[in-house]
C-alpha cells in the first residue's frame, strides 16, 4: 500500500510546509484540496484551510502545485475535489487539472440528501429518487469527460448525500467503464451512515473500487429527551476520533481490503484534534504501517 495525507485534514501548514513535513515523516503521497472556501482568522478543516488550492483559476496554480509537489518527492494520490456532478464547469475544471498534473484520479461529489443542511446550505426538500436519478443521469456525463481526460472520476461514499453506501454506487455506476469512474470508500463515513460489512461492500464494488479513505468516528450519547412515556429518551451524536479510538477497527478493515485484493493508495484525512497537526500525521503513518505489517504477516 501507498499511504497520502489528505489535506482538508492538516489546515495549519501551507502547502510548502505540509508537503516538507509530509515527506521528512515519510508519507508516499498527497491529496490536495481544492474548493473555494471561506476566510477565516483561524484556520479549520473547512474555512480558512492553509493547505487548500482554490478551484476558481485553478489552472493558474498548477505549475505552483506540482512544483510543491515533486520538490518534496511526493506523488498524487488524487486530487480533493469538490466540485459537484450537477456544474459542469467545474467538473470540467477539475478534470483538466488532473490530467495535466498527472494525478489520475478526482473526486467528485453528489447531490446532498433532500433533508442535509450540509454545508451549510437549506434543505432541498426534494425526494431520495429524484436526487438520485438525476445524479444518475450526470454521472453519465462526467464519465464521459473522464473518459475523454483519460482520467478517472471518484464517487466518495458520503453520509447525507444519494451516494452513503457501497450499494447505492453500485446502482449509480453500473453500466459506466471502471476505467474512468470509480469509487472511493471511506471508512469513517460509514461509521455515520451507509455501514454495511466492510467486505461485503468491497467485493459487492469489484472492479469500481479504485480508492481509499481512512479516518475514524465514533458515536457518543449527549443526553436524554422527550416527556411522558417518552422521557429518558437517549440522544446521540458522532464524533471524529483518532484511528486507534474510533468505533472501526483499521486492522479489520486492512484485512477485508487485501482480502479483494487492494494494495494501491490509502489516504488519511484525521479530524480529530486530541494530538497537534505533525504529531497526529506522524502517528497515523506509523500505526497505518504497523496494521499493514501486521495484516500481511497474518495472511
Amino acid at each position: 500500500m501507498n499511504f497520502s495525507v489528505f489535506t482538508a485534514s492538516t489546515p495549519d501548514w501551507t502547502p510548502e510546509t505540509a508537503t516538507k513535513t509530509l515527506a521528512a515523516q515519510g508519507w508516499d503521497g498527497i491529496e490536495w484540496r481544492i474548493t473555494d472556501q471561506i476566510d477565516a482568522e483561524t484556520p479549520g478543516f473547512w474555512a480558512g484551510n492553509r493547505a487548500t488550492w482554490p478551484l476558481t483559476g485553478l489552472e493558474d496554480h498548477l505549475e505552483e502545485i506540482a512544483r510543491i509537489t515533486a520538490d518534496a518527492g511526493l506523488e498524487f494520490s488524487a486530487l480533493g475535489g469538490y466540485a459537484r456532478c450537477d456544474n459542469h464547469e467545474d467538473v470540467e475544471r477539475v478534470l483538466s487539472a488532473t490530467v495535466r498534473l498527472g494525478a489520475r484520479q478526482v473526486r467528485v461529489t453528489t447531490l446532498p440528501l433532500g433533508t442535509s443542511r450540509m454545508g451549510g446550505g437549506e434543505p432541498s426538500g426534494r425526494s431520495y429518487p429524484d436526487l438520485f436519478a438525476e445524479t444518475k443521469q450526470h454521472f453519465g456525463w462526467v464519465a464521459e469527460r473522464a473518459a475523454h481526460h483519460g482520467v478517472k472520476a471518484l464517487v466518495e461514499l458520503h453520509h447525507e448525500t444519494v451516494i452513503s453506501s457501497a450499494s447505492a454506487a453500485l446502482r449509480l455506476l453500473e453500466g459506466l467503464d471502471p476505467r474512468h469512474v470509480g469509487v472511493l470508500h471511506d471508512l469513517g463515513n460509514l461509521l455515520i451512515e451507509g455501514q454495511e460489512e466492510n467486505l461485503a461492500g468491497l467485493q459487492m464494488l469489484g472492479d469500481y473500487l479504485a480508492h481509499v479513505h481512512v479516518k475514524n468516528a465514533r458515536w457518543v450519547s449527549t443526553g436524554t429527551e422527550g416527556d411522558g412515556v417518552l422521557a429518558g429518551t437517549v440522544t446521540w451524536a458522532n464524533e471524529w476520533a483518532t484511528l486507534r479510538a474510533g468505533q472501526a477497527s483499521v486492522a479489520d478493515y486492512f484485512r477485508a481490503l487485501a482480502s479483494v485484493g487492494y494494495d494501491d493508495w490509502v489516504a488519511v484525512e484525521d479530524f480529530s484534534t486530541e494530538l497537534p497537526l505533525a504529531e497526529r500525521t506522524s502517528d497515523n503513518l506509523a500505526y497505518l504501517k504497523a496494521v499493514e505489517v501486521a495484516v500481511r504477516m497474518a495472511q
